[in-house]
């Protein structure tokens, strides 16, 4: 958890946020608070739940995982507030966080070091139709594709279908990382390709990373040049 977030939660009287990252937090950030918690699916209602508490003036944060702004909640808390002509008279402030690509990234080495494409899998809220529209997109440009929310319970096909897409234009020993839980106790990592990627094994806890045609494996790690060695000598002389 990043330092900011951590002080913005100590100093909030109301705490909201999915039950199962309620649960993740340190007994003494939610001790002596309200909390109000819902399951998957109710974000409308939290945030809702959220801004009611701040309009009666109780200082209120919304608890994400990750970074609130990247596939989270605070475009939604911004759109509620939008609605409820909020803007400008409640005091918003949106705490950066550390997003789940940077924490997979770090365990995984340095895949992103040139361009990339983020792409949720999810299509509860965008048609799979333009999700795979931007898979085709992303992968003939040769972007690294950093995949979210890959695959669920009753979401079980995408993953599949996204390798697919991808392999038309990518070999299948492309260098794939999966991380599980990044950055918590119990993380996994996996260094595979795009042709031995078992999807099996990949739920929502899970990032998936596909590198370009330049990435590869250097050890136990994932690298991606960012293109220094076409430009210098990265050689070092022997008694240089």
């Amino acid at each position: 958890m990043a330092p900011r977030a951590r002080q913005t939660l100590l100093q909030a009287e109301t705490i909201v946020g999915y039950a199962t990252y309620i649960k993740l937090l340190e007994q003494e950030l939610v001790q002596g608070k309200e909390v109000i918690s819902t399951g998957m699916t109710k974000e409308v209602d939290r945030c809702r739940a959220a801004l009611e508490a701040a309009c009666q003036g109780r200082r209120t944060a919304v608890v994400c995982s990750g970074d609130s702004g990247i596939y989270a909640l605070a475009g939604l808390i911004l759109e509620l507030m939008e609605e409820r002509d909020l803007i400008g008279r409640l005091d918003l402030e949106i705490i950066p966080g550390i997003p789940a690509l940077a924490a997979a990234a770090a365990s995984l080495g340095a895949p992103l070091m040139h361009d990339f494409a983020s792409i949720s899998l999810s299509d509860l809220l965008t048609p799979w139709e333009v999700i795979e529209k931007r898979i085709r997109a992303a992968a003939e440009a040769d972007f690294v594709i950093v995949l979210y929310n890959p695959r669920s319970k009753t979401r079980t096909w995408q993953l599949k279908s996204a390798c697919s897409l991808i392999s038309a234009c990518r070999s299948g020993n492309t260098p794939v990382g999966v991380v599980k839980s990044a950055s918590r106790k119990d993380e996994q990592v996996t260094l595979t390709s795009l042709e031995g990627l078992d999807t099996g094994m990949v739920d929502m806890k899970c990032l998936v990373i596909v590198g370009n045609s330049q990435s590869r494996t250097v050890g136990n790690w994932l690298l991606t040049p960012r293109g220094y060695a076409g430009k210098y000598n990265l050689a070092q002389e022997n008694g240089g």
